[in-house]
């Protein structure tokens, strides 16, 4: 079983102003997972996955669930700087109800991939990263029924091509699901890769199924010239990318809040360089932002960082 629930107007809030200068302003609240049709402005959705099934599966940290609320309730005081003919929509939540976490994925399948044929911008919050299941699903076929090739860029710790457990998805499987349900089709890139996390049956799973990464002793400041070599790389062969970013990538001294974390992690000035690059191709077709836990935050630090990572995003790419 899975509920939806409409995200309600009061959790978008901040300083008043008598104009559209704060994103509490800019956001829309629907009380359906639809964008009304007949609208040609250019258009973003906002939708959460409030779910923990897939991090207890994965034996982490239960407390994703609370994520998409709190990146909303620290959004919403920021400054709005996108364009006024943009349309900018919350959706509301998926909420995962027990151990039916199937259920909530393909609700969240269906709800991307309409968003995705109705040319909206999908900006999904988390939630564990067991989302990127569903959401890589609805954007490989979004893409196939075009004639398109996908390619999924992780910022992450971790691969995530686990093997499922007792035939289910975790949220430390689903890019193995998405290798294993499209193996022609599946591009991938994961920049920030600990070694230290990851056992080497992993690193011969991202072997067999044709994964490029960037290690975390490579992914900084200093190796931008190299980094950024492999990303255009992997850029040029698709035409389409979807960005996921997984806070637990990040160090923990910036992002506390997460189910798995590192003080080991990358930096937010080389994710915001890597975020610019990805919007400047013009190819970035949907984003995910996962595993917020603040049950585990400290001073809604890793919150605010999401919500930043969120910003700077649709800010590159709809401002140009």
């Amino acid at each position: 079983m899975s509920i939806y629930q409409p995200t309600p107007p009061s959790l978008w809030s901040g300083r008043d102003a008598g104009t559209t200068a704060y994103w509490h302003q800019a956001v829309t609240c629907l009380d359906y997972p639809e964008i009304p049709s007949g609208i040609p402005e250019k258009k973003i959705a906002i939708v959460g996955y409030a779910g923990d099934e897939g991090v207890r599966r994965n034996q982490g940290r239960p407390g994703t669930a609370l994520g998409p609320d709190q990146i909303r309730k620290m959004m919403g005081p920021m400054a709005y700087h996108l364009p006024e003919s943009l349309r900018v929509y919350d959706l509301g939540n998926f909420i995962t109800v027990g151990d039916q976490m199937e259920e909530t994925h393909r609700q969240l399948y269906a709800t991307i991939k309409n968003l995705l044929s109705e040319k909206v911008f999908p900006l999904i919050l988390g939630g564990g990263h067991d989302l990127a299941f569903p959401h890589g699903k609805a954007a490989i076929e979004h893409c196939l029924d075009k004639g398109e090739k996908l390619g999924i860029i992780n910022l992450d710790a971790h691969f995530d091509l686990r093997s499922k457990v007792d035939g289910k998805g975790h949220s430390g499987s689903p890019f193995f699901q998405l290798a294993e349900s499209y193996p022609k089709d599946f591009h991938y890139l994961c920049l920030g890769l600990q070694r230290a996390a990851t056992p080497q049956e992993l690193f011969d799973q991202a072997i067999s199924c044709k994964t490029a990464w960037v290690e975390i002793e490579d992914f900084n400041m200093s190796n931008w010239h190299q980094i950024v070599q492999v990303i255009d790389n992997f850029c040029q062969q698709v035409n389409k990318i979807y960005l996921s970013i997984d806070l637990d990538g990040f160090s923990s001294a910036y992002a506390p809040g997460v189910s798995a974390p590192s003080p080991w992690g990358f930096s937010p000035e080389l994710a915001a360089k890597v975020i610019q690059w990805i919007a400047g191709t013009g190819k970035l077709m949907t984003l995910d932002i996962v595993e917020l836990n603040p049950h585990v935050d400290i001073d809604n630090a890793t919150a605010r960082l999401a919500s930043r990572c969120a910003e700077y995003t649709l800010r590159n790419i709809f401002s140009h």
